[in-house]
């Protein structure tokens, strides 16, 4: 019998077909681009505290809480937002601080990373370990607290009218937050005591808010070594619970720090005091045009001198460059000049924001 014959090679696929039938290779989350990655549901972000960025920011917390010997139950978690539980001692910290992936995507819808950067992030996580120790130790029910700072049940305000040259508060984070609520007075006054090194005895000399922060330095050392009674540590909202998309997360806190709730009223005549419609400025560069240019210095600038997110405040610069393309305005006076009036006007209309509304109370 003759062996058979040995198999004949496949006829070849048609041309393309091989390439069709090969799948897809394996792409990792964080090299998605952006259109792909905010599809993806924020709770299967493959991501943790431990071994990020983060980690190090929160040892260096414990490491200051425990020099101060103030040693009770406290958890860290991530969630959407930086925020601590009413009547819990946890501390929730944004997803994005715990991949550098996802701060360039926050910096890129917000145009910020919120606690990016480190000395911005230690003076949250401190805030925020003001409020877990007042709810871990049940401080709010101490009858000298709430005279020194305030009754802790008065509602949080739908808005708050800063003012910036008060000193019977301290100063922390941005935008007076100090002055929005008797708890966040009392998280502000707790984070510049436990700042290192920030010699507020003296910082603070003359001011009504060393009194605070006497008070505060009396309570802690009342508390050193003590552990309280009962402590919640229960995570709320934690991001392993979170089913909306990343796209859905921005769409909303962009909603929320954007202009949908108030409208910053721009009067014709502020920006006809920098631009003109004129015919002796008609070969000068375009208001439109100008402030294109600036946008990002401004944006940042008028940021740091009122705290207000720098999302909201570019909203308010496209309004300025569209009624100028509208009005069709032209620079009407040196640059330098009208860079310095620019801010001004930018940064009395954004304080305008902060006082309808539009700041921050999500701490």
């Amino acid at each position: 019998m003759q062996p058979d014959p040995p198999p004949s090679d496949p006829a070849p696929p048609p041309d393309g077909a091989e390439a069709a039938a090969q799948p897809e290779p394996r792409v990792e989350w964080w090299a998605l681009p952006d259109e792909r990655l905010l599809d993806m549901r924020m709770c299967d972000l493959p991501i943790r505290i431990e071994g990020s960025w983060i980690e190090s920011r929160v040892d260096q917390l414990r490491r200051e809480l425990d020099e101060r010997g103030l040693r009770f139950p406290l958890t860290f978690y991530l969630s959407d937002e930086w925020f601590t539980p009413d009547g819990v001692s946890a501390i929730a910290i944004p997803f994005y601080v715990a991949h550098p992936r996802l701060q360039k995507l926050e910096q890129s819808q917000m145009l910020e990373v919120e606690g990016g950067e480190h000395n911005w992030c230690m003076r949250i996580l401190r805030h925020e370990a003001g409020h877990a120790l007042d709810n871990a130790y049940g401080l709010r029910r101490r009858r000298l607290r709430r005279q020194i700072f305030g009754s802790p049940s008065e509602p949080y305000p739908e808005f708050y009218a800063p003012r910036p040259y008060s000193r019977s508060y301290v100063l922390h984070l941005d935008s007076w937050y100090a002055q929005s609520h008797p708890d966040e007075d009392f998280a502000e006054t707790f984070a510049v005591w436990l700042t290192p090194d920030n010699q507020w005895r003296s910082r603070y000399r003359g001011w009504p808010a060393l009194k605070k922060l006497e008070y505060v330095d009396e309570l802690m050392a009342q508390l050193k070594g003590k552990l309280p009674a009962q402590v919640v540590t229960e995570p709320v909202d934690p991001l392993r619970k979170m089913k909306r998309t990343l796209r859905q997360h921005y769409r909303r806190k962009r909603r929320h720090y954007g202009l949908d709730r108030h409208r910053p009223a721009f009067y014709d005549r502020d920006l006809r005091r920098i631009f003109s419609d004129a015919p002796e400025f008609a070969h000068g560069i375009s208001g439109a045009q100008f402030l294109a240019r600036l946008r990002r210095p401004l944006r940042t600038l008028v940021a740091s001198w009122t705290g207000i997110y720098q999302y909201t405040i570019d909203q308010v610069l496209e309004e300025m460059i569209q009624r100028c393309r509208e009005l069709k305005l032209r620079l009407a006076m040196p640059e330098d000049r009208a860079r310095q009036e620019l801010a001004v006007l930018l940064t009395v209309q954004s304080m305008k924001y902060l006082h309808s509304g539009g700041h921050r109370l999500a701490l």
